[in-house]
């Protein structure tokens, strides 16, 4: 009788995909919560802008310093340690006492969170053949989706349970321990999982043999050398012009609708789960949009661009917000900007694999995420100070800004590149 495979990978993917979804509720939870805990403590907007630039700050550093740790000493030990930073750090926020202390609390959140992602994909690339990984990032990826959408149930319901904004902090340390628990009995590197049978561990294995019998070697390209591709820089702008913008719906989505409508916690579950549904669907439309395209003869240029100029001009209405007085009519405008803004990122990470083998496909990915990081700093900083300046009406600056940002980065990217030729690297 022949031995059947294990498929324990698939146990590794639901690993990683629970682990995104706790990175990203715990993103949100601030996000949801700033109107109360502003009244709480008496922030001013400029100061919220500094607890969001600590966080992005961290966030831009973290996955360079922990990736770093995690290729020293070991996927296990490096994950683990980088969940029990983040672990502590979340817990941390129940103990702040001011902007200082939340500020604090979220610079240990973006360091311990920079290595779920380079983590994850280097797991990946250990667990699966090259023909499924691509199926198995997006698979893990949909944590960050789901943890979006559970973190307005979630939130409102914690506090109505306890009667105290705390305990979300609690709840959301305790999910990283359970999972650091099933982490811990669970992973080992398929080579020494006791879960996994000889036949899975060929399988994963069979891309790695070459024809003489040595193992495909993976080169990593360092950013000096990846920098000098104009190539990168259209991926590198693609995101600076984006992200900053998903900043602004995730940190500041909640606090606007509570400034302009009034709504308190327990109202913004619906608005918000209609905003990140709604995004997770543009990114799945956004993606297979292109994809139609190139089905239908036209080049991956062409494909690309058209997607992302149709995405550009969807987020143009968002401009609108700030002046409109009808709350479904906003949180629909902010929902599809969101849902468009995820086709963007969709369609700026397959360009990032169309432009770069994929030997250099991650460096590319990690640089530009920097890069977009240092941008959300700033933009951070100045939200808050907008914000602080001008009361309600400063929310106008960012919505009428963000609305062009796409169209702006898309004429750079053509700029770039006029037909996204890819590069050749062979070192």
């Amino acid at each position: 009788m022949e031995l059947k495979s294990t498929r324990f990978r698939w146990v590794i993917v639901l690993l990683l995909f629970f682990s995104t979804t706790v990175v990203y509720f715990d993103r949100v939870i601030l996000g949801i919560l700033a109107p109360q805990l502003g009244d709480l403590f008496q922030w001013t907007e400029q100061q919220y802008g500094y607890i969001v630039f600590s966080f992005q700050l961290a966030y831009a550093v973290g996955p360079f310093l922990v990736g770093y740790i995690i290729d020293r000493i070991g996927t296990r030990r490096g994950f683990t340690l980088s969940v029990c930073i983040w672990g502590l750090a979340s817990l941390s926020h129940a103990f702040a006492l001011s902007w200082v202390g939340f500020a604090l609390a979220r610079l240990g959140l973006g360091i311990g969170q920079g290595g779920n992602f380079p983590a994850s994909i280097k797991i990946i690339s250990e667990w699966f053949p090259q023909r499924e990984r691509a199926f198995a990032t997006g698979l893990f990826n949909g944590g960050s989706n789901f943890g979006q959408i559970i973190g307005p149930l979630l939130v409102p319901l914690i506090i109505l349970l306890f009667i105290s904004w705390q305990y979300v902090f609690v709840f959301s340390a305790i999910l990283s321990g359970v999972w650091l628990v099933a982490w811990l009995f669970l992973f080992r590197p398929p080579e020494q999982s006791r879960f996994v049978n000889l036949k899975e561990l060929e399988y994963i294995q069979s891309d790695r043999i070459q024809t003489d019998g040595t193992e495909v070697e993976t080169i990593k390209i360092p950013w000096k050398n990846i920098i000098m591709y104009r190539q990168t820089w259209v991926v590198a702008f693609g995101k600076l012009f984006a992200d900053p913008v998903w900043y602004f719906y995730l940190f500041w989505g909640a606090k606007f609708l509570h400034d302009k409508f009034g709504i308190e916690l327990l109202e913004l579950a619906l608005p918000l789960i209609i905003i990140y549904v709604v995004a997770y669907f543009g990114g799945i439309i956004g993606g297979a949009s292109s994809s139609w395209l190139i089905k239908r003869g036209n080049t991956a240029n062409f494909a690309r661009k058209m997607t992302m100029l149709g995405t550009a001009i969807l987020v143009l209405p968002v401009m609108s917000v700030p002046f409109i007085d009808s709350l479904f009519v906003s949180v629909a405008l902010i929902a599809l900007a969101a849902g468009a803004h995820n086709s963007w990122s969709a369609n700026i990470f397959t360009i990032a694999s169309d432009l770069f083998p994929r030997k250099a496909v991650a460096s590319v990915i990690g640089f530009s995420t920097s890069f977009s990081s240092f941008g959300a700093m700033f933009t951070a900083l100045l939200i808050g100070y907008a914000l602080e300046e001008a009361g309600l009406q400063g929310y106008t600056y960012p919505f009428v800004l963000f609305s062009f940002s796409y169209l702006i980065a898309l004429f750079i990217i053509h700029h770039l590149s006029p037909n996204l030729e890819p590069v050749s690297i062979n070192s």
